[in-house]
């Protein structure tokens, strides 16, 4: 029996954007990942779904058994009247079970490591966010990782050309 808008077992139904932090699988070695919701306001979901957020500099926190989203910036929503708006750069609340904040918590509190979010998303309406565990490169690594990549980019430029 068919389903309507088509079959959704085992295919995630992402809505909206997708925002990155394409900065962070550059300066971190990524440990481990997890899935958690986000607490939003009504005003922070609409600019979210429009795209209008950034998670450049931002970190996740553990204050007394809770996790926080830190400086992330969701832009205010223009059509919203002055009282309704949000603070753009306000700590969120990260929805996590007991058991995830306790794994998190051993990788936070070792020297090095970091609560890095990866991106913001929206999956079956719900806003969620991809949080990792995260260590931070050296300088070295970071220029292993652009010559690895130049390498592969010449790889594929000559491979183009003998076509």
């Amino acid at each position: 029996m068919a389903t309507k808008g088509g079959d959704s077992k085992g295919k995630q139904q992402r809505q909206g954007p997708r925002v990155r932090n394409r900065r962070a699988r550059f300066d971190y070695h990524v440990l481990e990942k997890v899935e958690c919701g986000i607490e939003l306001t009504g005003t922070e979901v609409k600019s979210l779904r429009a795209g209008n957020a950034s998670l450049a500099g931002a970190f996740a926190r553990i204050r007394d058994g809770e996790v926080f989203l830190c400086g992330a910036n969701v832009a205010i929503y223009p059509q919203a009247v002055g009282a309704l708006q949000h603070d753009p750069l306000r700590d969120r609340k990260l929805l996590l079970h007991r058991g995830q904040i306790r794994k998190l918590e051993a990788h936070a509190f070792q020297k090095g490591h970091t609560l890095v979010p990866l991106s913001l998303y929206f999956e079956r309406g719900w806003a969620k966010c991809e949080l990792a565990a995260a260590v931070g490169k050296r300088t070295y690594d970071k220029r292993q990782a652009i010559q690895r990549r130049e390498h592969q980019r010449d790889i594929q430029r000559q491979m183009r050309r003998r076509r």
